[in-house]
């Protein structure tokens, strides 16, 4: 098989940590010659990259079509009016001002005040299937109530969150246009630059209602947020907000699809969160560590530099893969141990560096909420059944798509509102 092929193949998705593992023992830093692609799986590796801006840029204008496909530099033209003043792919100085102007309106505090609402979700997300004993956990949580979340946090109306989804799983599978040759389908292209098209009309919309009529939302703050009288262009905005919606709810989903999933599959770790529930915190760190909702990150070259003692030429592409990195056993005692008090855990999940993840402290507060609820309520939770979970599609996220789950029916709770 083709190097590059089977780091996309479905036996990688399903034996991604073995695979991480023989990679960091033979060759923790691999270089795929003939695609200009490099491959980085160990801890320090990973982290020079996503932490070096200088040597290894987010700026994916840079990335050219030179040995790639129509896929890229068609995803390149029709995404790229926004993709260029995306957060996650600016380098500095833009950057940096971009972060700033964001911050200014998705604030720590603007987070902390959904706590509350997050609570009152998920009880009632519970409810809705609490007496007859089954769930499956993503179609009926995981993946709802961060859209929600994140729907009401720009203003959206409820009867729009379903177009979300299909929305989001595009841009996900998308992400995979970064690599070089011919990792998609014509018809896949056209569905993910459609997408694309969508959500900037879409948007554009919610953002001119907003200026003619601002709200108590995130969108209106975004439009208002100023340093010293620097804004955010509409572009800027827009990016933010298809950047919101994909990784504000995407990434949360799997975070809690994957937590229960470590928990249930490790029941001596799931009885002593009972006996010890302010290990919740850290419990959740686990998870990242163990199960990282986001398993990889792409860079491109910005100069001639080395890696792993090899030469690296400007405009090669980096392949960081933070999943291998969470479990490397030079930096991870016993790494394939899932343990609830592990300390340090200091694990890269959320990326490092300029491009540490904006949105970390909502995933971590839905998950340290919505955790603690589900095992409270759902007694007895188990699989329903033994059969293979899917894998989600591509290789940047790392989750699955349904999870059956039963336990001891039980009553709805009433939450005041």
């Amino acid at each position: 098989m083709d190097n590059m092929m089977m780091f996309l193949s479905p036996e990688m998705l399903r034996n991604r940590y073995q695979i991480y593992a023989q990679m960091r023992s033979m060759q923790p830093v691999m270089h795929l010659e003939d695609y200009g692609l490099w491959l980085a799986f160990g801890y320090d590796d990973v982290k020079y990259i996503l932490s070096d801006y200088t040597n290894f840029s987010s700026d994916y204008s840079r990335m050219g079509t030179t040995g790639g496909n129509l896929a890229q530099a068609q995803i390149q033209q029709t995404a790229g009016g926004n993709l260029g003043t995306s957060l996650i792919s600016t380098d500095p100085p833009r950057h940096r001002q971009l972060r700033d102007l964001v911050s200014r309106a998705f604030t720590p505090r603007a987070v902390a005040n959904l706590e509350a609402r997050i609570v009152r979700l998920t009880h009632q997300m519970l409810d809705a299937v609490i007496a007859q004993g089954e769930i499956d956990l993503i179609g009926d949580l995981a993946y709802p109530l961060p859209v929600v979340v994140i729907s009401e946090m720009l203003g959206v109306p409820p009867e729009d969150r379903d177009q979300f989804k299909r929305w989001s799983d595009l841009v996900v599978a998308s992400a995979d246009n970064f690599l070089p040759g011919d990792t998609i389908s014509a018809a896949d292209l056209a569905d993910q630059v459609e997408a694309n098209h969508q959500m900037q009309a879409y948007f554009h919309r919610i953002l001119q209602e907003r200026r003619a009529a601002p709200q108590d939302d995130l969108v209106s703050g975004l439009i208002a947020a100023e340093i010293d009288g620097q804004k955010l262009s509409e572009d800027d905005i827009l990016a933010f907000c298809m950047l919101l919606l994909v990784a504000g709810n995407v990434t949360t989903t799997n975070l809690i699809g994957n937590g229960v999933l470590a928990l249930l599959e490790h029941p001596e770790e799931s009885a002593r969160l009972a006996a010890h529930p302010e290990l919740w915190p850290a419990a959740i760190e686990e998870v990242l560590r163990y199960q990282s909702p986001v398993q990889a990150m792409f860079r491109i070259a910005a100069r001639d530099s080395e890696l792993g003692g090899q030469k690296v030429r400007e405009g090669d592409r980096m392949l960081a893969w933070i999943g291998s990195a969470n479990r490397d056993e030079k930096k991870f005692p016993e790494p394939d141990r899932f343990d609830i008090g592990r300390d340090p855990n200091p694990h890269i999940a959320f990326g490092f560096g300029i491009h540490y993840c904006l949105g970390a402290p909502l995933a971590r507060l839905e998950a340290r909420l919505v955790l603690p609820i589900i095992f409270d309520r759902l007694t007895g939770l188990q699989r329903k059944d033994h059969e293979p979970l899917e894998i989600t599609k591509g290789i940047i996220l790392h989750g699955v798509t349904s999870l059956p789950l039963v336990f001891a029916p039980g009553e709805p709770k009433v939450i005041e509102k």
